[in-house]
């Protein structure tokens, strides 16, 4: 399957403490403002079944709501455990007000 970009939502739904939730074939995707830029992570924790942009937001990181596991936003990666492991993240873009990611 080609890669492709697929409207995941509008930038006015979008602010640093307040992450927007995308899902594409069974995938859960949380788009994240950090400054000016964008970033999309997966968004199930890797710990247990706990939706991250449901997290507490704290700069550049994402604590997880139910046990606490911390990962940055940026690179995906586990900062403190019990995250397991790194977080996916997938390419982001803004054309024009629409938030758009990239899906393979």
């Amino acid at each position: 399957m080609s890669e492709q970009w697929r409207c995941a939502g509008h930038a006015g739904d979008l602010s640093e403490d307040t992450p927007i939730e995308f899902k594409f074939d069974g995938t859960e995707v949380g788009i994240y403002k950090v400054g000016d830029a964008l970033y999309a992570l997966e968004n199930i924790c890797p710990h247990a079944y706990a939706l991250l942009s449901q997290g507490f937001i704290d700069g550049d990181t994402v604590e997880c709501p139910l046990h606490e596991a911390v990962f940055h936003i940026p690179s995906g990666k586990c900062l403190k455990e019990p995250g397991g492991r790194d977080l996916k993240t997938y390419a982001v873009r803004l054309a024009g007000e629409e938030i758009q990611i990239k899906v393979e």
